[in-house]
């Protein structure tokens, strides 16, 4: 008969009253039959699928509401699945006749009130090998061990619930099948089911307070099955073993736990359950996370790394100033008590007036000394395809690096590729782990895949200890009372495209030497942290998305040493990455934006690698350097952050080099004096973080050991892990040492540029390197020095075009000014109130004096080229000491009567010897031309060779940070404006 004699909705309605054999003979007719019967997927193959007592809705049990792609699909997976056990068995049997073989028939044993059986014991004494016995609606008990000695299938009849099992069973042959059976335990062990080489296969039972133990070469395979009341399933040693679909809840232990290396011996089954599990979606390598990707960070810029998307979206600054709410117009703001860079002193007062509408036109290229190809001119020049340099753009950056798919990260990493395809030890899929205590424990050497699986409502859902291997695919990891994953000794695997959120704890917690794989994973709306790295815990951690966690996005410390690269870390309620106590590390790479707290908070001993990162559009400030913070920073770009760019306290032994910071509200680099208070609880060992370590006021990180076993008996350190990692550092320390300590703080190679105040702003008690930075087009002082109790050396910078002075130094204050270009700034070229040496510096065009210095200085100005607009050319004012020789000073604007070189009479403590002044003639027509030469105009492009290079470390560093509290005092810029430590 042909399909089209009959409408499609008539066919649909008849073959729904026919079996499923009866289906699978009219697909085999023709090719227009095939496709009817497969049309049915919504009705009768539905039907069927649900019809099934051995098997429950294919999302079940995390997902039940959700339709499967395929009921047709769903129902062959199951009846595979389903035949498992019987791979093993003879199909067939020999005849009497050579030339025929025939099937063996298995018989059907029944076991019940009025049946063959009244006892299961008496059923499995007679029955055959890969025979069935069906058990009745009924409870049966049995006094003692109940061995398996042939293959068998035990299945329930009726209702799942109808026939329970009061039993504890032995499995002494190949394998075996149960199904559609309620398990408990009996009087005398909580162990319900084992087997120590056989297969075993579980298809829609119930665990009540009972436990299935399977150990290796012992195999297991369990579809649909129920862990209620604390059951759970221990795997010892095992090769391969499938928990697909299962439901674990109220557990007072782990519910799955997976101990011991796989053994040597391979029983028969585990080709079939390695086939079975490669069928799973999930497990394919093509794929891009089908888990939404979460809010998308604002862009950002710099370099393209390796392998990078890239985003570009146009930013100006005044859309920024209008999203943020931020007025980056400097106006007298207040820097410090009695000083701000919007009061201008009497000399630019007098050249101010009447003189800035006309100035740049007075001072035109006929009598201008060029500058234009100092050393660092490079930084400003335009791109070859027409586009301006950072340093010249008087906008925002606007390309935005995007993470890296799995898929990418797979193909660029074989150690990932090799754990994502690997198939050993216990695998679990598509289950649901809540309400309980724990969800997987791994320890000594065990191995385990987990894939699509929900963990929610445990103290944690996952603990990998003792070079044990976890791998972790698409799993959604929410509300456990602690943290999510715990990772310690040595543990490892790959933990990819999981969605880990609103944890109690830590996403992620490493620690004691794991050394995870930690990829292409939402990490989100935690209590706590994110991911936190500590007592030597090791990881690598790449193109994840942390974002809105209470604290720290990337927290490590005391030795924690992770490599965190190509990470969007973002929106978080405090730092976007916080170092502390010794913490070390590679931060390569990241974006960092949004966060309300610094960027990247160094403090306490925090060493790390911070490179090449975009810190931007953050809260506070761009990076912050505490009480004895070092590392390394360099290559970032720091830019739109509502604080300072960069915040460093003087205690601190950072090395900057060659940051972009820029754009940023207040300063650009800051550099305080002021030091933290000894905490209480530090010294008591509740270790403060973000917002304390072990304190429950404030809004600060408990990362303390006791935080994470709060609940109840739960100690998460069980190992005696509390304190003993501490002992663990020695080796880790030595390699530390290796990197060469530096004595001074050192800023070199960076742009600081169209900052909002004070582009680089010192008050220190510390010793200070500034080596061959450019600072220009602040709306402040190019550098301002107001507190330097020990010498601060400014050597080789190019400071230029920022809108007050150029260099200033307040009294009491130790600076050398050396080799440094100082180029039309809106103030004087270098105000000096303080002691030192201004040396061999190209002071030129700037709108103020060229040199003031003033007040009771003690000074010496030597061998520099000075050229002011109108003003003089070096001013000594008030009773200055010191001497001022050698210098070469050039007139600027023909009509400047001022005189170039000025002492206040009756100063006879400064001493003026040998200065050359060099005047224009009469004649506008045969004016000079003067030129900077031998040498050029400063900085040069080398250093001079007199000057420390910077020694680039050669290890990794990361930390964890001590405890900061997000308050705005009085005066603001005594410490961080948002970032003051408690």
């Amino acid at each position: 008969m042909k399909v089209d004699s009959l409408p499609v909705e008539l066919w649909r309605v008849i073959l729904a009253y026919l079996p499923l054999p009866d289906l699978g003979r009219c697909c085999q007719v023709c090719r227009a039959w095939r496709e009817l019967i497969l049309s049915l997927d919504n009705t009768r193959w539905r039907q069927i699928y649900l019809g099934c007592r051995e098997c429950r809705h294919p999302n079940w049990p995390s997902q039940p509401h959700l339709e499967p792609p395929s009921w047709r699909e769903a129902l062959k997976q199951h009846a595979m699945a389903t035949r498992t056990w019987t791979q093993n068995g003879p199909e067939l049997q020999s005849s009497a006749c050579l030339l025929f073989r025939r099937r063996k028939d298995r018989r059907v044993w029944h076991v019940g009130h009025g049946c063959e059986f009244e006892t299961l014991r008496g059923a499995l004494g007679v029955v055959g090998p890969y025979d069935r016995v069906v058990l009745h609606p009924g409870v049966y008990e049995e006094q003692a061990e109940v061995a398996l000695k042939v293959p068998v299938e035990l299945v329930g009849l009726g209702r799942l619930g109808q026939v329970v099992l009061l039993v504890c069973m032995e499995q002494q042959c190949p394998t075996a099948r149960l199904c559609n059976l309620v398990f408990m335990p009996p009087w005398f062990s909580s162990v319900v089911y084992k087997t120590s080489w056989g297969h075993v296969q579980l298809d829609n039972c119930i665990f009540e307070g009972a436990q299935l133990q399977i150990r290796g070469p012992g195999t297991c395979q369990a579809r649909f099955c129920s862990f209620l009341q604390g059951s759970s399933a221990h795997l010892l040693g095992v090769v391969l073993s499938l928990l697909d679909s299962c439901d674990f809840s109220g557990s007072d232990t782990a519910s799955v736990t997976v101990e011991g290396p796989p053994v040597s011996e391979r029983n028969w089954a585990c080709k079939h359950l390695a086939g079975l599990a490669r069928t799973y979606p999930s497990c394919g390598l093509s794929g891009d996370s089908s888990l939404p990707i979460g809010p998308q960070p604002l862009s950002t810029v710099g370099p393209q790394p390796p392998g990078s998307n890239i985003k570009k979206e146009h930013v100006s600054i005044e859309d920024w100033q209008k999203k943020t709410g931020v007025e980056v117009v400097c106006q007298g703001t207040v820097i410090e008590d009695g000083w701000s860079d919007g009061e201008r002193s009497d000399g630019e007062e007098e050249n101010r007036e009447g003189e800035k509408s006309n100035i740049k036109s007075l001072f035109t290229l006929d009598y201008k000394i060029p500058y234009a190809h100092h050393g660092l001119s490079h930084l400003l020049k335009p791109q070859p395809d027409g586009s301006l340099p950072l340093a010249s753009c008087p906008d925002p950056p606007s390309v935005t690096p995007e993470p890296l798919t799995f898929q990418q990260e797979l193909d660029r990493d074989p150690d990932a590729h090799m754990l994502a395809a690997s198939t050993h030890g216990c695998i679990l899929r598509r289950c649901l782990f809540r309400e309980g205590k724990g969800g997987v424990h791994l320890s000594n050497f065990g191995q385990a895949r987990l894939e699509g699986n929900v963990f929610r409502g445990l103290n944690y859902a996952v603990r990998c200890i003792q070079n044990s291997t976890i791998v972790m695919v698409r799993n959604e990891v929410c509300e456990c009372r602690a943290s999510g994953v715990f990772l310690r000794l040595s543990a490892q695997g790959l933990i990819a495209e999981n969605n880990i959120h609103s944890n109690g704890e830590a996403g992620l917690d490493i620690r004691k030497g794991a050394n995870p794989i930690i990829v292409c994973n939402k990490i989100h709306s935690g209590l706590r942290s994110g991911v936190v790295v500590l007592g030597n815990g090791k990881g690598s951690i790449r193109s994840n998305q942390i974002y809105n966690n209470k604290e720290a996005g990337v927290y490590i410390l005391f030795s924690g040493n992770p490599v965190v690269s190509e990470n969007h870390i973002f929106q978080g309620q405090a730092a976007g990455i916080a170092i502390n106590e010794n913490g070390r590390g590679i931060i390569a790479d990241n974006v960092i934006k949004e966060n309300q707290w610094g960027g990247v908070d160094i403090r306490r001993g925090g060493d790390p690698i911070l490179k090449n990162n975009y810190i931007c559009h953050g809260y506070s400030d761009g990076v912050v350097v505490g009480e004895r913070g070092r590392g390394l920073i360099e290559g970032n770009h720091v830019y739109c952050n509502k604080g300072c760019g960069v915040w460093v306290m003087s205690s601190s032994r950072p090395q900057l080099l060659g940051n972009y910071i820029t754009h940023n509200y207040m300063y650009g680099l800051a550099v305080f004096c002021r030091k933290d208070p000894e905490n209480i609880e530090a010294r008591e060992g509740n270790w403060p973080g973000q917002g304390g370590l072990g304190g429950e006021g404030g809004s600060g990180e408990r990362r303390g050991v006791e935080g994470e076993a709060r609940e109840g008996q739960e100690n998460l350190n069980e190992e005696g892990e509390l304190f003993a990692w501490e002992s663990d550092l020695d080796s880790e320390d030595e390699c530390h040492s290796a990197r060469r300590s530096i004595s001074v703080a050192l800023v070199e190679s960076n742009c600081m540029s169209y900052n909002g105040a004070v582009g680089l702003y010192v008050k220190s008690s510390e010793p200070l390197n500034v080596f061959a930075n450019l600072v220009n087009s602040n709306r402040g002082t190019g550098i301002a020095v107001l507190q330097s109790s020990q010498l601060t050396r400014l050597v080789t910078n190019c400071i230029l075009e920022n809108g007050r002075g150029g260099v200033t130094v307040e009294k009491d204050c130790r600076v050398e000014l050396r080799g440094n270009g100082i180029y039309e700034n809106s103030g004087h070229g270098v105000g000096f109130s303080g002691s030192g040496q201004i040396v061999e510096n190209d002071v030129v065009g700037n709108r103020g004096y060229g040199i003031h210095v003033c007040a009771s200085a003690d000074i010496k100005v030597l061998r520099n080229r000075v050229q002011p607009a109108q003003a003089c050319g070096i001013a000594i004012i008030g009773p200055v000491k010191g001497v001022v020789h050698d210098n070469l000073l050039y007139q600027g604007h023909p009509g400047n009567k001022k005189a170039l070189l000025h002492l206040d009479p009756g100063n006879d403590s400064c001493l003026l010897r040998n200065n050359s002044i060099l005047r224009h003639n009469n004649s506008y027509t045969s004016m000079t031309s003067w030129v900077l030469e031998n040498p050029p105009p400063r900085p040069l492009a080398s250093s001079p060779s007199g000057l420390p290079s910077s020694q680039y470390p050669s290890r990794l560093g990361i930390s964890m940070t001590t405890r900061i509290s997000a308050t705005v005092e009085s005066g603001c810029h005594s410490g961080s404006m948002f970032c003051s430590i408690q």
